[in-house]
């Protein structure tokens, strides 16, 4: 397939999956199954089939940041590496819908944090810790 064209579909699924997790509250147990495990099944299944394609010939490697460079030299492996990406922050936002419900986090607390999942991973997952510790500092009983 052509990697434009895939990268267009891995894209709209991946969007799909966001929108599926704004809509949590009202379609919980859908959007477990479609954000948390359907898209990024398949977007796992795209990454693979590249990854199994194109990375024997790919340069570099993962031992200085030079050699990462390389690794990332041909449209392919860059496409894998941003379908990386999609599934892994949308698993990642999946989770925080799910413990935010299972935590009984508002749902309104937890959309900046699946802005930020969604736009910068590791900084939306960093918020959404924080979140979770501070709230648990607040219910926690004050010793006297």
């Amino acid at each position: 397939m052509n990697p434009d064209v895939l990268f267009q579909y891995a894209n709209t699924m991946a969007l799909l999956g966001w929108l599926s997790l704004l809509a949590s509250p009202l379609l919980a147990a859908w959007t477990d199954r479609i954000s948390g495990t359907l898209i990024p099944l398949l977007l796992a299944a795209a990454y693979t089939g590249l990854v199994l394609a194109f990375w024997s010939g790919a340069q570099g490697g993962f031992d200085s940041l030079v050699n990462v460079e390389k690794l990332f030299q041909t449209r392919e492996v860059v496409l894998a590496g941003w379908i990386h990406y999609l599934a892994f922050d949308l698993f990642i936002g999946a989770w925080e819908v799910r413990t935010a419900r299972a935590e009984r986090i508002p749902f309104i607390l937890v959309v900046p944090c699946l802005v930020l999942t969604f736009l910068f991973g590791p900084a939306g997952l960093l918020a959404f810790q924080s979140l979770r510790f501070v709230r648990s500092r607040m219910a926690a009983p004050v010793a006297a």
